[in-house]
């Protein structure tokens, strides 16, 4: 029990001292609107269970002073919970709350000390975390009575200590006011050193940032589906707003909302069917530069990825591929069923988690001989976050980061044995033979983390082995802005923490092509002609460049008009029985008219003819494309030898009734166009120009089915005249 007797030692005039003092706290504090770490005016306290758990993680992450300056003494045994509680809301709330009181700790022990609460009570070291946490979160309260539910199971040393900061509320916060007085501070959370409330504004205006589980549903179903909730898509996400969101830039997947919606948006089937999920944009960077650098069936092997939302993110933009993802890092293997559960409900189906730390794998271990790329994502400070709780529960890290937050900085000594885990862990990724990059990210500000670990891992790495040296390239992620530009000037990506964004720090490393494996042109083509994809085509063996373009230049038409004009004759053969069948019903016209153009059209374009034997044959179509797909390759003179079998009835008619026929139209191609055959034949006397006109014009190729038409229907039509 906790025996209280200080209250009956203070004389009248001391109490309305006191009094007043703590009247001045209560509406300063009512006035100024203090910040706090949920961001909420008014509050009714949390569950016996939060208290509990938060002070254990108080205790393991206090700041431990020197014998000399001790003010309060600290348990080392942590106190006994109901049961051992997963729920995330639970989690989070202990976590804010050890880290609060973490943050104020040197304050909370000067009040409890200034209202004589130690001297005059026997608390057991054991409940003095619990002490510091509860009376963080009471002054948070303006010193105002917990609201507790019906149906909340209590816990004896909770009720005792909430007893006990009661019974010493006016001391309490007449304490306060004193220590704000001394300070001239508006509340306690000026007196924070500026670094930690720079960054807690920081978190209090950081966008939240969700990537679409796109295995589940497309960018323009859930657009649609937040439009029908209320929201709004706009190009930026202003801090404060209407129900908005905006897609990221850098990453297309990724939606961008206002930080205050968060619990409207967790109570949306989006993000309770796993189709949206929160997390920090920094580990979609990382997956996103991974699926830059892959393959379709490239494996992935990703070390330290601390929140599994990372690997289902990862899975999710290789669903299509066959890409298979390794995953290091599992701390228990109880944990392997729900991990695996949590997969199947978002989709996940070519995760396989390694049970081994990435240390301990060996580089050649034959599971993980397809591996391409590594993603390493080492611990770090994590300077660069702005919400450390979050960054402890979803990256699941040491608490004892919070130690570093709390402070505003990292230590010296800490600072180099997490530089050189992530040294080690890097230099051994580089060893695995078949990979071909490396992605290392962090979300540190500190070069010793960033840039040097690099720097130092390309110039130490081991030139020993027959594969090529990795050097570093260049971001594989868009620039967006001359900022990011200017950072990214020496290949490293870097994002600084700002308002909209946490910081981060990304790498890639790629391995020096093999010059060995270059291949020539000739090479290419060769295999190609192998492979049988240039059937038909002779390549040239000329060692001269020179000679071997002009015979590779010679050697394609060649062939090509070879193969043209067989099948030519072959159809010229099948043409010659179909006229032979029907040159009786006019061989007086055929006999005159061949006379005529053996004279005057020796030598002569045969295309002009084996456009008009489409005329009464339907194979003409084929005819047609082989021709002009020939034309640019080949000489007239290498066209189809004369047949005087051709029908060349069409040709007497025309010479009488073209010139009437030709006046209407104002161009040649309209002519074309409608008579084909009979402003052909007319020009006996001018076989030049009418291949020069008739070869480049393209239209009679497209329009080839028409005059086939026109054709076909121009016998019939010879034996009446034509007006």
């Amino acid at each position: 029990m906790l025996n209280s007797t200080g209250e009956l030692e203070f004389s009248k005039e001391n109490n309305t001292e006191i009094s007043q003092l703590a009247s001045l706290a209560l509406s300063h504090d009512a006035a100024s609107g203090e910040n706090n770490s949920t961001g909420l005016l008014e509050k009714t306290g949390y569950p016996d269970s939060v208290y509990v758990m938060a002070a254990n993680i108080f205790q393991g992450i206090r700041i431990e002073k020197s014998p000399e300056k001790v003010l309060i003494k600290y348990g080392s045994e942590p106190l006994q919970s109901l049961s051992e509680c997963e729920d995330e809301s639970v989690q989070r709330s202990s976590y804010e709350l050890a880290f609060s009181a973490l943050k104020y700790q040197d304050i909370l022990e000067t009040i409890l000390i200034d209202s004589y609460i130690f001297p005059s009570t026997t608390i057991p070291d054991h409940l003095s975390s619990l002490i510091i946490v509860m009376l963080y979160d009471f002054q948070d309260r303006k010193f105002q009575a917990r609201l507790l539910s019906d149906n909340e199971e209590s816990i004896a040393e909770v009720q005792e200590v909430e007893n006990l900061l009661i019974s010493f509320k006016t001391k309490l916060a007449a304490a306060l006011a004193r220590y704000r007085i001394k300070h001239d501070a508006l509340s306690i959370y000026h007196i924070l050193p500026e670094t930690v409330r720079n960054q807690e504004l920081r978190a209090s205006t950081l966008p939240l940032y969700a990537w679409i589980n796109t295995c589940k549903i497309s960018p323009e179903e859930v657009y649609h589906s937040l439009k029908k909730k209320g929201y709004h898509k706009v190009k930026s996400v202003p801090h404060i707003g209407d129900k908005v969101f905006a897609v990221d830039q850098h990453c297309y997947d990724v939606l961008i909302f206002p930080s205050h919606l968060k619990n409207d948006l967790l109570n949306i089937d989006l993000f309770k069917e796993y189709k949206l999920i929160f997390q920090d944009k920094s580990r979609s960077l990382a997956v996103h530069s991974i699926k830059a650098l892959l393959n379709m069936d490239d494996d992935i092997l990703m070390v330290n990825t601390g929140s599994w939302y990372t690997v289902a993110h990862m899975s999710v933009l290789t669903n299509n591929n066959t890409s298979k993802i390794f995953v290091c890092g599992v701390q228990s293997q109880a944990k392997d069923p729900k991990l695996m559960n949590l997969f199947t409900k978002m989709g996940c189906k070519n995760v396989e988690i390694l049970p081994e730390t990435f240390i301990n794998i060996d580089s050649k271990d034959h599971r993980l001989q397809k591996v391409k790329v590594i993603l390493l994502l080492p611990r770090c400070s994590g300077l660069g976050v702005s919400n450390p709780v979050e960054f402890i529960l979803n990256e699941h890290e040491d608490t004892g980061l919070l130690k570093d937050f709390s402070q505003g900085g990292t230590s010296e000594d800490k600072l180099h044995v997490l530089a050189q885990q992530q040294y080690e862990q890097l230099t051994h990724a580089m060893k695995f033979t078949k990979a071909q990059a490396v992605v290392y990210c962090t979300c540190s500000v500190y070069p010793e983390e960033n840039e040097a670990v690099v720097k130092k891992a390309l110039e130490f790495q081991d030139h020993g082995i027959k594969v090529q040296p990795y050097r570093l390239s260049p971001p594989v992620l868009p620039l967006c802005s001359l900022k990011e530009i200017h950072l990214s000037t020496d290949k490293f990506f870097r994002m600084e923490p700002s308002e909209i964004t946490n910081g981060c720090f990304l790498s890639v490393l790629t391995r020096e092509r093999d010059p060995s494996e270059t291949v020539s042109v000739k090479d290419v083509l060769a295999r190609a002609a192998a492979k049988g994809l240039l059937d038909g085509i002779e390549l040239a063996k000329s060692s001269k460049r020179e000679k071997k373009k002009k015979k590779s230049k010679i050697s394609f038409p060649k062939t090509s008009t070879t193969d043209s004009n067989g099948i030519q004759m072959k159809i010229a053969e099948f043409l010659n029985r179909e006229t032979n069948a029907n040159a009786n019903q006019s061989e007086t016209l055929a006999k005159t008219s061949l006379q005529q153009k053996n004279v005057t059209q020796v030598g002569s374009s045969t295309q002009v003819r084996k456009s008009n034997k489409p005329a009464t044959n339907p194979l003409v179509p084929t005819l047609m494309k082989n021709t002009s797909s020939s034309r640019p390759y080949e000489r007239p003179t290498n066209f189809l030898r004369p047949r005087p079998e051709d029908k060349m009835v069409a040709l007497k008619p025309v010479e009488i009734v073209l010139p009437p026929v030709m006046l209407p139209f104002p161009s040649p191609q309209g002519t074309r166009a409608q008579m084909p055959t009979q402003h052909f034949y007319c020009r006996w006397g001018a076989p030049k120009t009418l291949v020069s006109g008739y070869l480049p014009t393209p239209s009679l190729s497209r329009r080839g089915e028409k005059p086939k038409e026109n054709l076909s229907s121009s016998l019939p039509r010879r034996s009446r005249p034509w007006l």
